[in-house]
């Protein structure tokens, strides 16, 4: 079975873990970074010959339409990681609505291509922003991945569906949700898809959750990363032990985890896999 492979493209100063103590008017004066970050993921991809799906902020395609480009030109889905990386639950409605247009816009200027495919900073489609899912339709997007089905303090919607599906947005019109991959025991679902959880923990529980995904649930799963993640060299930033912690926790394991996952698995970006499972059409409708 071919599972989802997604990557975040936005620079370590702007994860939401330093969001409390770093504005967007202070990204200009830090280094950097997500250039060399993600050029050396693409090599590693290379290597591998697996492509994959890039959620690229507006922000940075506006500042390095060349990476943009080269992720396209390398046989990978350029799609959008919204503009600003504000998490929704802080915007208006229509505050959200130019920032996934500005970005939107940005992405397809630097690919050279359209991107169908949404992914909300944090996870924010939650229950009090399903309204965004309609915002997304009216933009133009076809799919999107943003609801995490768990129990965060950040993010989540707990009893949502844990597979690729079609959510109704208004009379006649779906839009395609390729949600991130949990695994469940009894009423309780697990996060296994990526990011701190994928840092954290041992490969081994990681490989063993696709695993029971593919053969006993017949799913496949979607699993993220950031740029930043393989990145040894970025600077230590502010914030408490808590926040340093989730943010850079097993950062130096991170390359060596991916290159087996890689090994163990068979991958494709999220719009390939939406498409063949049906969940993915023309307009929005299967």
């Amino acid at each position: 079975m071919v599972n989802a492979l997604t990557f975040d493209v936005e620079e370590y100063f702007q994860a939401e873990a330093f969001a409390g103590v770093i504005g967007p008017g202070d990204w200009p004066n830090f280094e950097s970074r997500v250039v060399a970050a993600t050029e050396r993921l693409l090599d590693l991809l290379d290597e591998a010959r697996v492509t994959a799906t890039f959620f690229v902020l507006g922000w940075v395609a506006e500042r390095e339409p060349a990476l943009v480009h080269s992720i396209g030109k390398r046989g990978h889905e350029v799609a959008c990681h919204g503009y600003g990386h504000q998490m929704i639950t802080r915007m208006s409605r229509a505050q959200f609505a130019e920032d996934i247009r500005r970005g939107k816009a940005a992405v397809e200027d630097a690919a050279g291509t359209a991107a169908i495919g949404y992914r909300a900073p944090t996870f924010s489609v939650v229950r009090e922003t399903l309204w965004s899912l309609e915002v997304l339709l009216d933009a133009g997007f076809l799919y999107d991945s943003s609801i995490f089905p768990i129990y965060h303090d950040r993010y989540g919607i707990p009893d949502a569906p844990r597979f690729p599906h079609r959510r109704r947005i208004r009379e006649g019109v779906e839009l395609a949700e390729f949600p991130l991959s949990t695994v469940a025991r009894g009423r309780w679902r697990f996060p296994v898809a990526g990011g701190g959880y994928f840092r954290l923990f041992p490969y081994a529980v990681t490989r063993r959750a696709v695993r029971h995904l593919n053969e006993k649930e017949e799913q496949p799963a979607i699993m993220y990363f950031h740029p930043w993640e393989l990145d040894l060299g970025q600077p230590r930033m502010p914030g408490g032990w808590w926040t340093c912690f989730r943010h850079s926790v097993n950062t130096a394991s991170t390359e060596a985890k991916l290159r087996r996952l890689l090994g163990d698995f068979r991958f494709g970006p999220a719009r390939d896999i939406l498409a063949a499972s049906g969940v993915l059409a023309e307009g929005g409708l299967a």
